[in-house]
């Protein structure tokens, strides 16, 4: 099956790196926090806990940053036009309370976006640790488990991680651009390229909207507005086969899916990071896969790994095609994202 007539025959711009790009240039995506930043992010802390209002309501008025808020414009800008990935190192968490941690990520980003949610619960602000569900049973998100993930996306704009606490061992967090994946399957076998462009079945894993089906039928390749956006995740896509009237996966579209899977594996197209307590990462969900290795973790039950996690609708972002509102509601942009279902309330659960 050939690609239609007007598809790129290869991606030269920011998003299309490969591991040695960024490897390479670590400046060009890693920012310490110095400490007027620091002073400024506790600041405007303090005065949005003093108002007594939930976390998940902060908005980037709540919380001033008159000065760092200018680096946060400039990283908007480098995620939906740029390489798409930022991690920002050095705030000092092992001296704050949960509270106040997930006051200073939450109003960071409320200066990038509007945060959705991550759940039927309507969580926005979640919590990425091992609870020890099967990563078999498919009702089970991988997060909650300490298995290795998988590389795939989100269902948001931009995805938000800040550390508190690492595993004793593993637990690397892996990016890859959708981009080079494309460069790479056109040249060697765009005949399956083309695959990844036909509707393809996703579970939703029990968190259902009202009127919908159990799963998705969205392309893991979207050409849309002049932009390449991907949709992805293989354990959801394989699982998506229990339901009856699920998209039948061919066997051309699962040779596709397995060289789509074995090129983010490759060592020259991703790039690996460990995340330390006080690192915030933020990866534009349109154009970068993310993936997670297994971990061990200690056998203290404080000191275990546990991430805080954002979903972010972004103003000014690109267009979606038709097929996302199967999975986001709605597509308007800066309004999009998160997983809406009768019951939800939007919060910010702490522990």
């Amino acid at each position: 099956m050939p690609l239609p007539v007007g598809f790129p025959n290869r991606f030269d711009g920011p998003a299309a790196w490969e591991a040695a790009d960024l490897n390479g240039a670590l400046d060009d995506w890693r920012t310490e926090s110095d400490a007027g930043t620091i002073a400024e992010l506790e600041a405007a802390a303090a005065h949005y806990l003093s108002l007594g209002r939930d976390i998940g309501g902060v908005t980037a008025a709540d919380f001033p940053l008159p000065r760092f808020s200018t680096h946060l414009v400039a990283l908007r800008k480098k995620l939906v036009q740029g390489i798409g990935v930022e991690v920002l190192t050095g705030l000092p968490v092992r001296r704050y309370s949960q509270e106040v941690a997930a006051t200073i990520f939450c109003g960071i980003g409320a200066h990038l976006g509007s945060a959705r949610s991550q759940n039927a619960a309507g969580h926005i602000l979640g919590h990425v640790r091992d609870l020890g569900a099967d990563p078999q049973d498919t009702a089970t998100r991988i997060y909650q488990t300490n298995a290795r993930q998988s590389f795939h996306t989100d269902s948001a704009d931009v995805v938000g991680l800040l550390c508190l606490q690492d595993a004793q061992s593993g637990g690397e967090s892996l990016l890859v651009s959708a981009e080079a994946i494309y460069n790479r399957m056109r040249a060697l076998r765009p005949d399956l390229l083309a695959c990844l462009f036909d509707p393809i079945a996703t579970d939703r894993r029990g968190e259902v909207p009202e009127g919908m089906k159990p799963y998705m039928e969205i392309p893991p390749f979207n050409w849309h507005a002049g932009r390449l956006t991907v949709f992805y995740q293989r354990q959801y896509i394989d699982s998506a086969q229990r339901f009856d009237g699920a998209l039948r996966l061919t066997s051309d579209h699962v040779a596709a899916l397995d060289m789509f899977d074995a090129l983010t594996n490759d060592p020259a197209l991703h790039i690996v990071m460990r995340l330390a307590p006080g690192d915030m990462q933020f990866v534009y969900n349109h154009a970068l896969l993310h993936d997670r290795t297994g971990f061990v973790d200690w056998p203290d039950k404080a000191q275990r790994r546990h991430l805080l996690r954002l979903w972010l609708a972004i103003p000014g972002d690109r267009p979606l095609p038709e097929c996302f509102r199967q999975r986001y509601g709605s597509i308007e942009i800066g309004n999009r994202g998160g997983i809406v279902t009768r019951e939800t309330r939007l919060h910010a659960p702490l522990d």
